[in-house]
């Protein structure tokens, strides 16, 4: 069998888990330790076995004996692990150079500086010796911020073809039409989108702009609102539209808390709803250093549900 085609070999787990069968002598108590169940333990076990094309342990009656291969290979992991542990350990305790550095960020809509206040709380708790930026003044054009150097990272819901920008899935949002309590809408299960050429739209000032979802709604349909009306945050579009001058579309995870207070009401859009897909920015040629690389996971794995769902434990917590 040639270099290229023989099946990856012994791992960081078959090392783990080789020493606890070997200390405890059974896979059911190996697996309490490792906190596994039993027939996973046992497929790692098999699988590692047919890696090395030999077996590392005696089944017998009571107690699984290692075999000469396995008794070799489980003093080998003793220092491995000890080594593992030891700089695990020094690590955490901060006897390497601490780690510094600077991760400029922006989103592409006011309305998620909402929920980026939390991640970023959990990220100053994991690296506190990297500076983080968040920088709303490249709220308008975050890619092109990136793409001149003036942004590390960018959160986008709109994916472009440039090669020099690497984008990575984030979250999927639903935009809805949010109405005063007392509109017509209201109450309805969806709103169709040729209904609201007969309304008022408050929407963001970027509606006029190549990159503006909104617009391409209305575009598609062939839609144009009898008015528009154009603001930049999403607080004085909620204080109008709840005082009943016009409606909006926007993120149902946005408008949350004020459905919540019952200031607003939303309807889906479109009888199908329609959602979008959020995404990581990073530039393609750039090296990610681990903290960057951690924020982004600290990200994905916080809204991977949607930022409704942490604005809505925020609510129950305060």
């Amino acid at each position: 069998m040639s270099q290229s085609s023989r099946p990856s070999g012994v791992e960081m787990r078959h090392l783990r888990l080789i020493t606890a069968i070997a200390e405890h002598g059974s896979l059911t108590s190996a697996a309490r330790i490792l906190g596994l169940t039993q027939p996973a333990l046992s497929h790692q076990l098999r699988e590692l076995e047919v890696r090395l094309r030999t077996p590392l342990f005696e089944r017998t009656a009571r107690r699984m004996v290692l075999t000469p291969a396995g008794e070799q290979l489980t003093h080998i992991a003793h220092g491995i692990l000890s080594q593992v542990d030891t700089f695990e350990r020094q690590v955490v305790e901060g006897e390497f150079s601490v780690t510094r550095g600077t991760v400029r960020l922006a989103t592409e809509c006011y309305t998620a500086y909402h929920w980026l206040p939390s991640v970023l709380r959990d990220f100053r708790d994991r690296w506190p010796n990297v500076e983080l930026r968040v920088t709303p003044e490249h709220t308008a054009s975050p890619l092109s911020a990136l793409r001149d150097g003036a942004l590390d990272l960018a959160v986008v819901y709109h994916r472009t073809t440039d090669k020099r920008i690497r984008f990575e899935p984030l979250f999927d949002d639903e935009l809805v039409v949010v109405t005063a309590p007392d509109h017509r809408f209201a109450g309805e299960k969806y709103v169709p989108i040729d209904a609201l050429a007969d309304e008022h739209l408050f929407t963001y000032t970027s509606l006029d702009t190549n990159r503006s979802v909104v617009r391409d709604i209305l575009h598609s349909a062939d839609v144009k609102p009898t008015k528009t009306t154009r603001l930049q945050l999403t607080e004085g579009i909620l204080e109008l539209v709840a005082a009943g001058f016009g409606v909006a579309i926007l993120a149902k995870w946005a408008v949350f808390p004020s459905v919540r207070l019952g200031t607003v009401q939303t309807c889906r859009l479109g009888k199908d709803g329609y959602s979008r897909t959020w995404y990581t920015a990073v530039r393609s040629g750039d090296v990610t250093p681990a903290y960057q690389f951690d924020l982004i996971e600290l990200l994905r794995r916080q809204l991977s549900t949607g930022p409704g769902m942490r604005i809505g434990k925020q609510l129950r917590l305060s």
